[in-house]
């Protein structure tokens, strides 16, 4: 028997979850798990400005932002419509959520809660055991820090996103195309070295791939591959 709360529609459930976060939040993040299995694709379509990943095969992860690096409440509220409008059925959870930060104190500028190569640890330790391939980001605290990223991150051969202090880039766990995890956290570790600092966010994820006469599976991101 199907729960109450799952027959609620996903734009309505997300009313229920907004009117629960803290005043003055900034960022939430969710999780929908989709009622029937031949839908997650098709979800996972529909929730693509969130850059969603699965971490399992019928639940989707995303963030909500009212900082600019996720779609809002009111852009999270018209995707889960479009889901609504195709009759995809599933339970939103709020993960996480987290409140605007202070202002940072000038005398303590560089007070950091990990370096680079322990968000990257802290990253992968929520992926499945059996992840194959990521699609990840390092979200850089200044464009300063670009050139020495770049150049330090070299064999992660990293992009920037637009004009901003992101850098994404691709690893392989067992085969393909992307550095490999321990390559990934040496990169990092030169970062730390050169006194770079950020945070590194997973975007996407693949489990137990099987490339067969490939390198490997691609993903399909704003009109081109990744």
């Amino acid at each position: 028997m199907q729960c109450t709360f799952c027959a609620v529609r996903l734009a309505g459930q997300w009313n229920a979850i907004e009117r629960t976060l803290p005043e003055g939040w900034s960022e939430a993040r969710l999780q929908l798990t989709v009622s029937d299995p031949t839908h997650a694709d098709r979800a996972a379509a529909l929730l693509g400005p969130t850059q969603p990943y699965r971490s399992e095969p019928q639940v989707l992860r995303f963030s909500s932002s009212r900082l600019g690096h996720a779609p809002g409440p009111d852009g999270i509220r018209r995707l889960l419509r479009r889901l609504d409008g195709e009759r995809i059925r599933g339970t939103l959870e709020l993960v996480a959520s987290g409140a605007a930060p202070a202002p940072p104190r000038v005398e303590q500028p560089a007070a950091e809660a990990s370096t680079l190569a322990e968000s990257w640890d802290e990253a992968i330790a929520e992926l499945p055991a059996d992840w194959s391939d990521v699609h990840a980001e390092v979200e850089l605290l200044s464009t300063d820090y670009l050139e020495g990223a770049a150049l330090q991150m070299a064999p992660m051969n990293p992009l920037r996103e637009g004009a901003t202090s992101t850098l994404r880039f691709r690893a392989a766990r067992t085969f393909g195309y992307g550095a490999s995890p321990q390559m990934v956290r040496r990169c990092l570790e030169r970062c730390d070295g050169a006194g770079i600092r950020g945070s590194v966010r997973v975007l996407r994820v693949l489990c137990d791939t099987d490339p067969v006469g490939t390198q490997g599976p691609v993903w399909y991101v704003g009109g081109r591959t990744v």
